[in-house]
């Protein structure tokens, strides 16, 4: 039986009822289908095409380019097989598969060599034959491309006979019109309704009388009649349109104005002298509901069967025959899924085969999931360990019908279980224990009660070395501590890498916080002596934090929490000396680091804004420039302190990608402003040191379109004191690629005029705290006069900050100062408030 042979098939007799019923077998040739089949050869360049429809007995050919005969026996016909499997099928060349090398049709006539079909399917789902091409010679250049394309053409076909089924059942449908649910309703040639049935009325709320002559657009929504209008008059007139002879979803109106979705056909009705069209109407808001829940799970099962990491096989579990592979499984046996379809293992692995019929046949007959592992020998000669679970699974003719099975290659697992436990217990790159080993150390000992010190050990600046020399030094580095590291350990002490550049040391025994103070003190005198890694001169420095066990805590958490703490603390206070831990001064820490890791996350989900203030120029009062200014408000904290949240990602490292954000989102916005208005944006001096500075600025000049000469960096003076020469240099191209650099808050840091010698710098900033003293302090009312003068006679513009009062102001402008900023004339603001500020005047 067919059925038996093709587990995929639907019910035959259920099929053959279906094509019978379509009343096309031993009809007269039509031009469209004969149409079709001679424009599918010329497009794939093949001798023959056919329209080929599967009977009972035979292979019957609706339409045929270039084949002599009008029908087969059916147990020749390759197209049965494509309606047996319901799938398309490609033969690049018959004398090359074992299916159908002796087949007469390629041992005679027509001397088959290629051969692709593609399945036609009936709307009610059955399968009544194929759109194939045939060739005298191998097609091996046949892709999935073309096999796509052929599948479109078989589409179009299966249309086609559905549009001829239609027509033979026009008349039927014509006597159930006015007792059919569906909305039906005619047109004339000027489309005017002339039959509106009771159930249009219904679902478009006008009555028969109301919609009777009237033009079929009022169905249209109000803003889809452009397009759809022309469509309607032209298939009134007879015209070619798509709405014709197929359901098309559309959307329609109901009379009180509502909209919704339709299932629309169009039927012409009528002679030349007088005719138009007919629709039948259909509501399908529900369905429309239904297919996109459906079209989700399918998408979804798709997803996951294409993209299963495992192997997936299916088999019929009587034949044991391969009837679905994924592509997973192809990959694995080393095999296209096409060769070994329809075919069993001891065909396909004639050594292995039995192995694996026996574990089918334990899944078949105990019901429930086996499982079995087993090496596999590919035909390249690899080996592959493979654990594969088999489950009897129901299908739609009987129960039991499929054996389902998922695979997963073991080999790897099995060849790397040495290296990943060699890797779970130390550090790759040091050969030190890493933080799960010490952790257990840790956890042994606090289980023992055994005291125990803990050297929580940071490098400090250790992302400088790698921005600065790249990660491959960076790693030398690292190994090179960890030798130094393990060069101190005595018997008593263990080492760790815990993180990047972090380290633990653990000591055991007596004299606990002795031993650790004398550890730290060897570590960084050892550390004096810079790192020489090739021609490269790495100088580290290190921040110890001690905790002591158990006077510092009694658990594991608790203890790794206050190293940090003490750690930190180190690293704040730069004193080259190791921190104990001190629950009192470490309290501070705690909260400082709870905010590091907000600060991480806000900057991260791109939550810190930023605000502008405007810099005012004293003789016009016009707006020439915006300082960019960072702005953070925490959740539950609220506003953050800017000098507070800035000092902690200068700290921890945030401050590079904090600066970097900051400058692309202000140049982004300059962009939009008038071209007459700069824009500031202050720099850390921490941002110098990562190397990256430079380039960061020329991709966001580069990216945001902003002119280099509308941009002004501020720099603090701390900057050239901490490394006047390479802040220099930095600053020179800076300059040399046209943008102005600033000096801000001028003299409140470590001043020193020979600076101005040695750079020419285009702005000074006068910090506010001399600004606040003017009206009423001799001395600051003394220096601002010194920097006015020193700046006009070095060509430098004069900015005065946090002007406040009009007075301020008056005086400011009286003593030379060339620009003032203050909230006198703004507080820092969004961007989309600065267009009002740039068109006022701040006149006195």
């Amino acid at each position: 039986m067919l059925q038996a042979l093709h587990p995929f098939a639907l019910n035959e007799k259920e099929r053959l009822t279906a094509l019978a019923e379509l009343a096309i077998l031993d009809s007269t040739e039509e031009e469209e289908f004969d149409a079709v089949t001679r424009l599918t050869a010329s497009i794939f360049g093949v001798h023959s095409a056919a329209v080929s429809l599967i009977d009972k007995d035979r292979q019957w050919f609706k339409a045929r380019h270039n084949i002599a005969l009008k029908e087969t026996p059916r147990e020749v016909a390759f197209c049965d097989h494509v309606v047996a499997h319901r799938k398309g099928m490609v033969v690049r060349d018959t004398h090359r598969d074992a299916r159908f090398v002796k087949n007469p049709l390629v041992t005679g006539a027509p001397h088959i060599r290629f051969y692709a079909g593609a399945p036609l399917y009936l709307r009610s789902g059955h399968c009544v034959g194929s759109l194939c091409v045939i060739d005298g010679r191998p097609r091996d250049d046949f892709d999935a491309d073309k096999f796509e394309l052929l599948h479109h053409f078989a589409a179009i076909v299966s249309e086609l006979i559905e549009a001829r089924k239609s027509r033979r059942e026009a008349d039927i449908a014509a006597k159930v019109v006015t007792s059919t649910p569906d909305a039906v309703l005619a047109a004339n040639r000027k489309a005017e309704i002339v039959y509106w049935n009771d159930a249009a009325a219904k679902l478009f709320g006008w009555s028969a009388q109301e919609a009777l002559g009237k033009n079929v657009t009022r169905i249209i929504p109000e803003d889809l009649r452009a397009g759809h209008q022309a469509r309607f008059e032209r298939a009134a007139k007879g015209g070619p349109t798509r709405l014709v002879g197929r359901f098309v979803e559309l959307e329609a109106r109901r009379s009180d104005g509502s909209v919704f979705p339709v299932e629309l056909s169009l039927a012409p009705w009528g002679d030349a002298a007088q005719g138009g069209f007919a629709a039948i109407v259909r509501d399908i808001s529900e369905r429309k509901a239904l297919q996109a829940d459906r079209l989700a799970s399918k998408r979804f099962l798709d997803a996951v069967v294409s993209n299963l990491p495992l192997m997936l096989f299916v088999k019929d579990a009587e034949t044991r025959q391969y009837l679905l592979l994924n592509k997973k499984a192809e990959n694995l046996i080393g095999r296209p899924a096409d060769t070994m379809l329809g075919k069993e293992d001891s065909e396909l692995f004639p050594e292995r085969g039995p192995t694996f019929r026996q574990n089918d046949l334990r899944a078949i007959r105990s019901g429930n999931p086996e499982c079995s592992e087993s090496a596999f020998e590919r035909d390249d000669g690899s080996v592959v360990n493979i654990r594969t679970t088999r489950v009897l699974i129901d299908g739609p003719d009987r129960p039991g019908q499929y054996l389902l099975g998922l695979s997963e290659d073991l080999t790897a697992m099995r060849q790397s279980e040495a290296e990943r436990w060699r890797l779970a217990r130390f550090d790759s790159l040091t050969g030190l224990i890493n933080r799960a080993s010490f952790l257990e150390q840790v956890e042994e000992l606090v289980g023992n009660h055994a005291p125990f010190a803990m050297l929580s050990i940071d490098i400090d600046r250790f992302k400088a070395v790698n921005d600065q020399f790249g990660h491959a030094i960076g790693d030398r580095v690292l190994e090179h501590v960890g030798e130094r590291l393990l060069a101190m350990a005595d018997d008593g002490m263990s080492v760790a890498r815990v993180g990047g550049d972090e380290f633990t040391c653990l000591l055991t025994g007596r004299n606990l916080r002795t031993r650790a103070r004398t550890l730290s003190r060897r570590l960084f005198e050892d550390f004096e002596t810079p790192c020489q890694i090739d021609a490269i001169t790495a100088y580290l420095n290190m921040s110890v934090g001690i905790v002591v066990y158990p006077d510092d805590g009694n658990t594991i958490e608790i203890l790794r929490q206050n190293a940090d703490l003490a750690m930190y603390r180190a690293k704040l206070d730069g004193r080259g000396e190791p921190c104990f831990f001190d629950d009192a001064m470490d309290t501070a820490q705690r909260d400082r680091l709870r905010l590091e890791t907000k600060l991480r996350n806000a900057i991260a989900d791109d939550r810190i804004e930023t605000v502008y203030q405007p810099i005012v120029e004293v003789h016009t009062g016009a707006v020439v420039g915006v300082e960019a200014l960072a702005r953070w408000t925490d959740m539950e904290r609220g506003p953050i302190p800017a000098d507070l949240f800035i000092s902690i990602a200068e700290d921890c490292g945030l401050i590079d990608e904090l600066g970097e954000n900051i400058l692309r989102r202000a140049c982004a916005d300059a962009t939009g402003w008038p071209a007459g208005i700069k824009i500031s944006v202050n720099l850390s001096p921490r941002q110098f040191y990562s190397g990256k500075l430079l380039k960061i600025i020329a991709d966001t000049l580069n990216q945001t379109g902003l002119p280099a000469n509308r941009l002004q960096l501020e720099i603090t003076e701390n900057l050239v004191m901490q490394n006047a020469d390479e802040a220099f240099a930095q600053l020179e191209r800076m300059k040399d690629m046209g943008i102005r650099i600033s000096v801000d808050d001028f003299g409140i840091g470590y001043s020193s005029l020979g600076y101005f010698q040695k750079f020419c710098f285009d702005t000074v900033k006068i910090d506010k705290s001399f600004i606040r003293e003017i009206e009423s302090s001799q001395a600051a009312k003394a220096i601002v006069t010194a920097v006015v003068g020193l700046a006009r006679q070095l060509s430098m513009s004069v900015v005065a900050e946090g002007v406040e009062t009009q007075r301020q102001r008056e005086l400011l402008a009286k003593l030379g100062a060339s620009h003032l900023q203050g909230y006198l004339f703004s507080a820092p603001v969004k961007p989309s408030r600065l267009d009002r500020l740039f068109t006022k005047s701040f006149t006195d």
